[in-house]
């Protein structure tokens, strides 16, 4: 809203400085501090609130040290977070842009899915909260609009040499000619294209680009028709997979939320490269016009889970509950898809998913042992893996510290893969 406001005095009446809403960087800074002030300063009132609502977290006893004082601490603090999202992003981000448009959606819709868990939980007195499958079909069906909308909205495109689109049979949705300086040379003309294309990023690979219709190498001639079905479906399973796996990382005061705002930062940082054609021309990535308004989306995301962590850190005063939680998982997943970084999850995200394996290792071995020997064993000694390391005797505190370190270096090495190949 206000990037329209100023957009208009500036074209209509000149407004000294009004021009400066232009320029991403500035939104951006602005976004990070502003949902900072919103999650710190509206913070405290909404913890207040859900204490007179009672909305307190039910604590399961696992036998681990200083559990039980856990118990009643507010939930569904997710809240916070979310509000620190919208509210900066609704007012500086370019609301016709349809990648702002699909993570508001995207926030919005897993928002309200952890809601509605943590409702039944705290309201209905029901443990289980939202029954698995509809968490799922909410998942699967975000999961699948996002893939539709890369696939068939035409403001989603691609910047590729014109030449290489055609050789390529792209759908190319326009053409534009670029003033190309050259070194000790006159400057060249050069005629780009901006296509529909199922092209992504992906690290260590000479070139830094794959296609989905390699997958379905196969069909030979028919692939490339049938690649966005096989996009579609990669999508739904990481939307699913990511937004999960932050579910299970939140376990412990601040891990999922220091973990989650390092990931963001990263998130930020690749949407910037990705958007200024300059740099995705140097690091040989592709150009990705429209998403410098991501940039914007990854500040308030910093800037939200940041300031929630001011209330969330040990001992922790409020939970961030599903609502905030399944949030988180599917803001990054979407995020990265948006910026055609999805086969960077993996290490950026390497903390979700090892927290995730450890479930999954941890309850198939379980199984696995149980059926052939009459009894289960485990590999761990509680799993998701932070509650290994709590039974083991160290202080929470110091696992969180240890996990956000971890994160740091993954989230540093995800972008020093932009240039290793």
């Amino acid at each position: 809203m206000l990037y329209y406001l100023f957009d208009y005095l500036e074209s209509n009446y000149h407004f000294p400085g009004a021009s400066v809403f232009q320029y991403i960087t500035f939104r951006s800074a602005v976004a990070i501090i502003l949902s900072l002030l919103i999650s710190i300063l509206w913070g405290s009132g909404i913890i207040r609130s859900l204490k007179k609502l009672q909305v307190g977290e039910t604590v399961r006893d696992l036998g681990l040290d200083g559990q039980k004082q856990k118990e009643g601490t507010p939930t569904m603090g997710g809240i916070i977070i979310i509000l620190a999202i919208l509210i900066p992003c609704l007012l500086l981000s370019d609301l016709s842009n349809i990648y702002v448009v699909t993570m508001l959606v995207s926030v919005v819709w897993l928002s309200l899915i952890g809601f509605a868990d943590d409702y039944i939980k705290v309201f209905k007195k029901n443990k289980e909260g939202l029954k698995s499958r509809y968490k799922i079909y909410g998942q699967v069906g975000l999961g699948l609009l996002i893939g539709l909308i890369m696939t068939f909205n035409q403001d989603v495109v691609v910047r590729l040499p014109y030449q290489v689109a055609v050789e390529n049979n792209y759908t190319i949705v326009d053409e534009i000619e670029l003033t190309v300086p050259q070194i000790n040379k006159e400057a060249s003309v050069q005629k780009m294209a901006y296509v529909k294309t199922h092209l992504t990023n992906v690290p260590f690979f000479k070139g830094n680009l794959f296609e989905y219709k390699q997958l379905v190498w196969f069909l030979g001639d028919n692939a490339a028709k049938f690649a966005w079905i096989i996009f579609v479906i990669m999508t739904i399973l990481i939307v699913t997979a990511v937004s999960n796996a932050a579910n299970l990382t939140d376990g412990i005061d601040g891990l999922a939320t220091g973990v989650s705002a390092i990931i963001g930062a990263a998130l930020g940082i690749l949407a910037y490269v990705s958007s200024n054609s300059i740099i995705a021309d140097y690091l040989n990535i592709l150009y990705l016009p429209g998403t410098e308004e991501m940039v914007i989306f990854a500040a308030c995301f910093v800037g939200g889970t940041v300031g929630f962590l001011w209330y969330n850190s040990f001992p922790a005063k409020v939970f961030m509950g599903d609502t905030g939680s399944l949030m988180i998982g599917g803001f990054i997943a979407a995020f990265a898809i948006l910026i055609r970084k999805e086969f960077l999850i993996p290490i950026l995200c390497g903390v979700f998913l090892v927290e995730n394996l450890s479930v999954m290792l941890q309850v198939g071995y379980y199984k696995y042992t149980r059926n052939k020997y009459g009894e289960g064993k485990r590999i761990f000694k509680m799993a998701p893996i932070h509650h290994h390391f709590q039974k083991t005797g160290m202080h929470e505190s110091k696992i969180v510290t240890r996990f956000w370190i971890v994160q740091i270096v993954l989230a540093i090495l995800t972008i020093i893969t932009l240039k290793m190949r």
